[in-house]
């Protein structure tokens, strides 16, 4: 199944802009009369026939709505602080997505080493890795900000997960502190390559974040928050 992504949807008739039309078109010579499938970036699946096969602008009717098409049990947000080598976080942006993540929020730690991030260009990845992987939902990418600030904000009611490597604390595995039971909202805070610092992970602690831990594995960044992601995906869906 391919998928195209519109944010024109009212009426029962869809329109795709220009580079999703272009693709459609030129790419995949798609013809009026031709099914295709749709999503809204907010969990709905159309069900479409086309009817003007337009490379600048093609217009299509929808012919049946499928609301949380590609949904998950559970709302995560991934709190992670960019790598040094951008490659390897648009790498887990990438495949976050395709896990299963609600909310990508890049956050700069006081051991942070890349300490400004392109949103936008995130935002392109999650939308072709929701595509890919058959999600009618598209994460949302916040603008980056502080570790403190993000710790400060969290909501009280949030299961909120720290993983860091310090000894000072007991860290349970991360599956034993999952709760598929219930409802309430995931938060994972990951730190960057140097991990966090001290202050940043007693400040944690102090505003109800549970120490974690992935295993016994040395892991990236990187690795570390897909692991998390895989976690909640397969402690929720079974």
């Amino acid at each position: 199944m391919e998928l195209f992504f519109a944010d024109d949807i009212a009426g029962g008739r869809v329109r795709l802009d220009a580079e999703e039309s272009a693709h459609l078109v030129r790419v995949l010579r798609h013809r009026a009369g031709d099914e295709v499938s749709v999503i809204d970036g907010r969990g709905t699946l159309y069900r479409c026939v086309l009817e003007i096969a337009d490379a600048r602008g093609a217009e299509a009717r929808v012919v049946e709505e499928q609301p949380g098409f590609g949904a998950h049990p559970y709302h995560l947000t991934m709190a992670v602080c960019p790598t040094k080598n951008i490659d390897r976080y648009e790498w887990f942006v990438e495949k976050a997505t395709e896990v299963g993540v609600d909310v990508i929020a890049p956050v700069i730690g006081e051991r942070s080493e890349r300490k400004v991030l392109k949103t936008e260009r995130l935002r392109r990845i999650t939308l072709s890795a929701a595509k890919q992987s058959l999600k009618a939902a598209i994460p949302a990418v916040a603008e980056p900000q502080s570790v403190r600030d993000f710790i400060a904000a969290a909501p009280a009611d949030a299961l909120k997960l720290i993983c860091y490597c310090f000894d000072d604390v007991s860290r349970q595995l991360i599956s034993s502190v999952l709760q598929p039971e219930a409802e309430r909202p995931l938060m994972i805070l990951i730190g960057p390559e140097g991990d966090f610092s001290p202050e940043e992970a007693a400040l944690a602690r102090e505003n109800g974040w549970i120490p974690v831990s992935l295993g016994e594995s040395r892991l990236r960044t990187e690795t570390a928050a897909v692991v998390a992601a895989t976690a909640v995906y397969l402690s929720y869906c079974q």
